[in-house]
């Protein structure tokens, strides 16, 4: 049983837990992952990891509510126990040589962006920042990522905070200002990733793109998590998470992830219904 140590509501949408996981904070990574069930009879479930506390023996993650499982890990607090936790898993982005490189993050997914864009900062590498939300009462980790950014954009789709628009927008503002990155390294929702990719494939930026599809096991086992990235078959769990986004299949993978949308929301709403008669 893995310890819950903390818990902290980021936005309306979005929570850190800090688990107790020494052996897993001693060999995390930027951009590795871990499996977790929340309780004996909960869906195993994939989280990047946030950050990992050496000292501490802790590891956070991020997380939002969007099905069953999620909201049964969010009603979880301090002093309550994980059923399951397990990692690191998959491949920690390779950072090495790079000295200009533009983090691109959309909602939660900057949770998994900052670890990333922190690591290539400390490394001394030139770091642009890019982060989206929908409206300012997402907005969160803008001041982390302001003070390891050399360059560095807020975007809202409202302009309630920050600028209005997409981070495309602010992406094509910086290259066409001049900046010419070694890599743009983007982290969040399948819909942005995949149009932030065609605009830096329109300027050959080579891309680096997270992907966190369906997953069961996280060991290569299942084949849940599987995608296309230039005609051939991979895993994110163990081929990934990390890959060029300029040759991932994200409409095939966009439309595998809907599948199980109708079946979240009805688990979701009968794990309300059972709370309410509780």
């Amino acid at each position: 049983m893995y310890l819950i140590l903390d818990k902290k509501q980021m936005t309306a949408n979005a929570a850190r837990i800090d688990i107790q996981a020494p052996l897993v904070a001693k060999k995390a990574k930027p951009g590795q992952f871990v499996m977790l069930r929340a309780g004996e009879h909960s869906e195993r479930m994939p989280f990047t990891i946030h950050d990992a506390d050496v000292e501490q023996g802790s590891v956070a993650i991020v997380y939002q509510v969007v099905g069953a499982g999620t909201q049964e890990l969010d009603l979880l607090k301090p002093g309550d126990s994980l059923q399951d936790f397990v990692g690191p898993l998959g491949q920690a982005v390779d950072t090495a040589g790079l000295e200009k490189v533009c983090v691109v993050g959309g909602g939660v997914g900057c949770a998994i962006a900052y670890p990333v864009a922190k690591a290539l900062h400390d490394e001394g590498c030139e770091l642009h920042s890019v982060i989206g939300f929908r409206n300012k009462d997402l907005v969160f980790l803008d001041q982390e990522f302001g003070a390891i950014s050399d360059e560095m954009r807020v975007m809202t789709d409202d302009g309630s905070f920050g600028e209005k628009g997409l981070v495309t927008d602010a992406l094509r503002g910086l290259i066409e200002a001049g900046h010419r990155y070694d890599r743009v390294i983007t982290i969040g929702p399948l819909v942005m990733m995949k149009f932030v990719c065609l605009l830096t494939k329109e300027f050959g930026i080579p891309t680096e793109v997270s992907m966190n599809p369906i997953m069961v096991d996280g060991t290569g086992m299942c084949g849940g998590c599987r995608l296309t990235v230039a005609g051939k078959t991979k895993f994110a769990c163990v081929d990934g998470p990390g890959f060029d986004g300029h040759e991932v299949d994200f409409d095939e993978l966009i439309s595998r992830n809907r599948i199980y949308e109708d079946f979240e929301m009805r688990k979701r709403e009968e794990n309300c219904r059972w709370s309410t008669r509780k």
